[in-house]
């Protein structure tokens, strides 16, 4: 296989090439998951002995890896002594004007994503912005997208600030044998923190206004119906379905309240109408409400569904379908979600406005927020049975304060200072860290899983074994030698030239991907060029986040995307300027602290 030889490259080289740039096709054009696609690429490596099964699997123990499975660890102590809780409720306060929100909003966002990561800081912030945009009479988008904006900026301060620089710097320390600064891109991410900081300041009045989805659900009279069952009428004693009661014209019935408050819902097919019976459905209300003349059913005197009358029992909640989900393209009918959850979906917006059709047929887009009626199940429950279906940020929960507070926020510290000062590597004091969480008992052995990112650790694994693949096949080399031959000599040029093709692909595909498949060349550009490929590494950590444009590319952007009530070209009228400003920046600053030579 390995003597079959076109432009350069063998045959195995060639299957690396294709599957890489299958990769880049199917995370841009299609729904599949993205930890899917890399598994599926790992697998075709393993198959054509490109890489071998020894190789493949060292990726999922690999620095990047074990660093950040020890990370989400800690960030589950920090979340359950309430050490990120009391941050959180001490940075945001009563702002006179729009801009001293954002810089109210920005400032500590940028700082606290440097050291938590910026997806875990833009997961803490959502709800409370949400909440205080209201407080400040402005809707939620106008915050989000700063906020958003924000975390990414300053992640790319420290080496844990983004995922994709954790990635690069393991990748590095592969390559070269020397392992990064935990402080390496801190001078250049802070001058395009304050830069991105700045523009956002100066272009405020294009951050999109957009109604936020829960508009669309402030009133339950204006998605749901009430009819009353007479005890004379004709259905008593026969099913929902033998009645022509279920899924009716406009709507579908999600609940039946029974005259000694029994609920019932979701219900099923086969269930009896009883005299007395409320039937509550949603959908199309004037369609619904012909029920009345066409079933000889009545108004019901009294209006049982209310959030305050149901919550002990059932209780409303809103969630988001996320970039990835399985719901994607679905119709709730089709799909088998409301009675593996046992939720019934009540409504559905879109862009802030409700969808005007009967809720279960809508076909599920991303971004889209759903209002569902759950059982009585505690908010981890729910989030357990609807994972990779749906994202809730309606969870309220409020950590008790204490002793462990305090020793959870030293723990931190003391993390940081080891690594910053070497007194252990990287992934040692991490993973001292979420040892010491588990020891005082800051975080619960059963309660880390819901704060660790599977998917994430997964698609690390793989990327490792990608980058492999591309510098054990040669792919690296022949790129490099290819940009020095069309480009030139100068490693100016040559870092400018990476930086701008890695940041627009950042906008299609993850940060994470884009980073792991391009550290091989850049480091073979600056080794062939005779320079320190510190420089060229720093810059290619910041060029790979750049991804302000579109929210496909950046985690933070796919989780504010629904809240927000985005559609997917607002991010452009802001996001250009910070694309081309932002990268300008970071290629200036890099060589003028980083010496080529």
């Amino acid at each position: 296989m390995e003597s079959i030889v076109f432009l350069g490259l063998n045959l195995q080289a060639w299957i690396t090439v294709i599957t890489i740039v299958g990769i880049f096709i199917v995370l841009s054009r299609t729904r599949i998951p993205t930890m899917v696609v890399f598994l599926g690429a790992l697998t075709i490596l393993v198959t054509f002995g490109i890489v071998t099964e020894a190789e493949g699997m060292a990726g999922f123990g690999s620095e990047p890896v074990v660093i950040h499975g020890a990370f989400f660890v800690v960030i589950a102590g920090l979340m359950q002594t309430g050490v990120l809780y009391w941050l959180n409720k001490h940075l945001l306060g009563s702002p006179k004007s729009y801009g001293q929100a954002l810089l109210k909003l920005m400032i500590p966002t940028a700082s606290l994503a440097a050291f938590l990561n910026s997806v875990n800081v833009v997961v803490l912030f959502i709800d409370v912005v949400k909440i205080w945009a209201r407080k400040l009479n402005t809707q939620p988008s106008r915050l989000l997208l700063p906020l958003s904006y924000a975390a990414t900026l300053g992640g790319t301060c420290t080496l844990i600030g983004n995922s994709s620089n954790l990635m690069i710097a393991g990748l590095y320390a592969d390559q070269s044998g020397r392992s990064l600064n935990f402080f390496a891109p801190l001078l250049p991410g802070i001058m395009c923190t304050l830069t991105g900081i700045g523009l956002v300041l100066l272009l405020r009045r294009y951050i999109p206004s957009r109604l936020s989805p829960e508009n669309s659900f402030e009133s339950t009279s204006d998605y749901t119906v009430e009819l009353l069952v007479p005890t004379d009428n004709e259905a008593v004693g026969q099913t929902v379905d033998e009645a022509r009661l279920h899924q009716v014209r406009g709507g579908s019935l999600i609940e039946i309240v029974r005259f000694d408050k029994e609920i019932i819902s979701p219900v099923p097919k086969d269930e009896f109408i009883l005299g007395g019976d409320r039937l509550i459905y949603s959908g199309q209300i004037s369609e619904i409400l012909e029920l009345k003349q066409t079933h000889g059913l009545v108004a019901a005197d009294h209006h049982v569904y209310s959030i305050n009358e149901i919550d002990s029992n059932r209780k409303l909640r809103t969630a988001y379908v996320g970039f990835g989900s399985n719901l994607i393209g679905s119709r709730m009918n089709e799909s088998d979600f409301e009675r593996r959850t046992g939720m019934v979906l009540v409504a559905v917006a879109r862009q802030g406005k409700r969808v005007d059709i009967q809720p279960r047929e809508v076909v599920l887009q991303a971004g889209d927020t759903l209002l569902l009626e759950s059982p009585p199940k505690s908010d981890q429950q729910i989030e357990d049975v609807t994972r990779g279906s749906l994202t809730f940020f309606d969870s309220h929960f409020v950590p008790q304060m204490g002793r462990k507070t305090l020793v959870a926020t030293i723990i931190l510290i003391v993390m940081f200072l080891f690594s910053t000062f070497h007194v252990l590597p990287l992934m040692a004091s991490t993973m001292l860290a979420a040892g010491a969480m588990l020891i005082f008992r800051c975080c619960r052995m059963e309660n880390i899983a819901k704060y660790i990112e599977w998917d994430l650790l997964l698609i690390l694994g793989a990327t490792v074994v990608i980058s492999t693949a591309i510098v054990k096949t040669g792919i690296a080399t022949g790129i490099a030698d290819g940009v020095l031959a069309t480009f030139g000599h100068n490693p100016y040029v040559v870092m400018a030239v990476m930086c701008l093709l890695v940041s627009i692909i950042s906008e299609f595909v993850s940060d994470v991907a884009t980073g792991g498949i391009f550290l091989p060349v850049v480091y073979q550009q600056a080794v062939t060029l005779g320079c320190d490929p510190t420089p060229f590494v720093v810059s290619l950590m910041i060029a790979v986040t750049t991804s302000y444009s579109t929210p496909v590319g950046s985690s933070t952007h796919m989780l504010i995307y629904g809240p927000g009530g985005f559609r997917f070209t607002d991010f452009l009228k802001v996001g250009v300027w910070m694309h081309f400003v932002v990268l300008a920046v970071n290629l200036i600053t890099v060589n003028l602290i980083y010496p080529l030579h």
